[in-house]
């Protein structure tokens, strides 16, 4: 088993400026190389907390980040599936190569050889589907509020009628 490396002034020290900075417990542990538990165990001897309202708080700002990456990202796809639709009807060249030499020659075509058609319409019902999805993983259903409100509800009447759900 490793000895225990001793914690020093500068350990406590580090504690208090990273708290300040608002990081939590495991950041600062990550940041000054010691156990979540060390940093724990400094934290309550400088009368330091890692409140959970901070962290809730964190929390539901990394979760709203998520959302609005999601929706670009769902805007971007659309935007694909958008330009690859247009390409089905577009004059293209065909490009081949061969002989002796491996000489290109360039076809001008009206538009894509069928199979090159049916693939981009595979690519854009693709990012049709993924951007359906990502909108609706995002889609506000009301569940929350129906719960919160059934929830009040339920904490009326308890109060009223002066019943316990236990």
């Amino acid at each position: 088993m490793a000895a225990r490396r001793p914690i020093t002034d500068d350990d406590r020290r580090r504690v208090a400026e990273l708290h300040a900075q608002g990081l939590s417990r495991n950041a600062i542990a990550k940041e000054i190389k010691r156990s979540q538990a060390t940093v724990s165990k400094l934290a309550a001897e400088l009368g330091l907390s890692f409140r959970r309202e901070r962290t809730a708080e964190a929390t539901r700002a990394k979760v709203l980040d998520a959302k609005a990456r999601r929706a670009a990202l769902a805007l971007d796809l659309l935007g694909d599936a958008e330009r690859l639709r247009r390409q089905l009807w577009e004059p293209c060249t065909l490009v081949k190569i061969g002989g002796k030499d491996n000489v290109a020659t360039e076809h001008p075509l009206p538009r894509p050889l069928f199979d090159d058609q049916l693939r981009i319409v595979q690519a854009t019902g693709l990012a049709v589907e993924r951007h359906a999805r990502l909108v609706e993983l995002d889609a506000d259903t009301g569940h929350d509020n129906a719960r919160s409100l059934l929830g009040a509800l339920l904490g009326g009447l308890q109060a009223k009628h002066g019943t316990d759900p236990e």
